[in-house]
């Protein structure tokens, strides 16, 4: 198969949907890539490493999108990118299609092969192609909230840990998945007061045995949510149901609770967002503020730290870049259900009961589209 790997071109996006070590093993497998010439160029990966790859490297993403049988990307397809997709193309990338009807309508309209990294599922009820992202994602949230907590940044001008003799910042994650956890985890280590809600009694449970008193568990529901609203400082959103927009757990009259200068960030953002006051951000313009409350809503988050996310993302998805273009994707689906579980568009129909739904789409099974001929 000639699989194409462009360069991302959404706002301060530096990630890249291959590595050469990933060109190398495709190669070997006895397929072709394309990669976008400078694709990998903001996090140190050369053109002559992938062309030592095996690769062959190309100027525009037109002859990318217009030779290649499958593409494999990191972000979303942006809308001039929708257009060049054609009939048939398998695109393998992050979609979150969910709080997004037009990439939805565009991809219906391409007919193309969608398949989405953060709907693939494993054995463990798991996604595993979102984990990597989403603890990034999760350590970036306390990073970049302890920054904005700074006076000049907005925030109320208090230290995440705090000093001797002064009490450290109080740090509320609301969702004890990957996200949470990673939050947790780092506010912990930077010396945080830390409390994480979630509506699973095994999951508290276990965090509990994990960090025990040094990290407070409560069970979620709107009242726990109000009662430590107003003596946070910094919010960490990272709640998420799988394909589907995530839920509004803070409301814009709550922000009413909250002390001045306290520090919003919404994980949850690419799936619309877990606060009803958020809107996409960038990583140039990364905050607004609503109330006195400071929003951190950066839609590709661990594009930050892009070197990093690469190779955790890349690691996580090359076995099923393989799978794909050795077996097809309708083969590859019929051998994994798993796999089966990402196909969100196909030939012009949602795929993706949870995007069916939400966006209000007639649901089509993925095994009508798998079936064995005759």
């Amino acid at each position: 198969m000639l699989i194409g790997v462009p360069k991302e071109i959404k706002n301060h996006e530096y990630r890249i949907g291959m590595t050469p070590a990933g060109v190398r093993e495709l190669v070997e497998a006895g397929h072709q890539v394309l990669v976008q010439r400078g694709g990998g160029a903001a996090i140190s990966l050369t053109d002559d490493q992938y062309e030592e790859a095996g690769a062959t490297v190309v100027d525009a993403a037109e002859e990318i999108f217009q030779k290649a049988e499958m593409i494999v990307k990191v972000k979303e397809p942006q809308p001039q990118e929708c257009r060049m997709l054609r009939e048939g193309q398998i695109l393998f990338t992050y979609l979150h299609l969910a709080p997004d009807p037009r990439q939805t309508q565009l991809l219906m309209e391409s007919k193309a092969v969608a398949i989405a990294y953060e709907t693939i599922t494993d054995s463990h009820g798991g996604l595993p192609l979102l984990a990597p992202m989403s603890e990034v994602a999760g350590r970036m949230a306390i990073q970049a909230g302890a920054h904005v907590l700074e006076k000049a940044q907005g925030g109320n001008g208090t230290l995440l840990g705090g000093v001797p003799g002064v009490a450290p910042a109080k740090v509320l994650v609301i969702g004890g998945g990957v996200v949470g956890v990673n939050a947790a985890r780092m506010a912990l280590g930077l010396g945080a007061d830390v409390t994480i809600l979630d509506r699973s009694l095994p999951r508290l449970r276990e965090l509990d045995s994990l960090y025990g008193p040094n990290l407070k568990t409560l069970y979620s529901t709107t009242d726990a949510i109000e009662n430590h609203l107003k003596d946070a400082d910094l919010v960490v959103g990272a709640v998420l149901i799988p394909g589907a927009a995530a839920p509004k757990l803070i409301t814009r009259d709550m922000l009413k609770l909250m002390q001045p200068g306290a520090i919003l960030v919404d994980v949850a953002i690419d799936q619309g967002g877990c606060f009803e006051t958020s809107h996409p951000t960038t990583h140039q313009d990364p905050t607004y503020e609503i109330d006195g409350i400071v929003h951190y809503c950066v839609a590709n988050m661990p594009g930050g730290v892009a070197r990093t996310s690469t190779f955790a993302l890349t690691n996580a998805t090359l076995p099923y870049v393989i799978a794909l273009a050795s077996k097809g994707y309708k083969q590859a689906m019929r051998d994994d259900a798993h796999l089966r579980a990402g196909l969100n568009v196909c030939q012009g129909k949602v795929t993706c009961k949870a995007v069916a739904d939400v966006l209000g789409h007639e649901f089509h099974r993925p095994d009508e589209f798998i079936a064995e001929p005759g």
